[in-house]
């Protein structure tokens, strides 16, 4: 029974920052692309609050 309560409270939980600009950052094709990124990370791409 908590087993299952863990796999569901896992699957709402909202990844952090740092989760998200590793995922991003991962997706690259090449090394120009993981630059890019990298820039936009840089430059706080996932750090703007709404």
């Amino acid at each position: 029974m908590f087993g299952s309560l863990k796999k569901i409270a896992r699957s709402l939980r909202v990844p952090s920052v740092e989760e998200r600009e590793m995922h991003y950052l991962n997706g690259s094709h090449d090394r120009i692309d993981l630059e890019y990124r990298q820039r936009q990370v840089d430059r706080g791409l996932f750090r703007t609050n709404y």
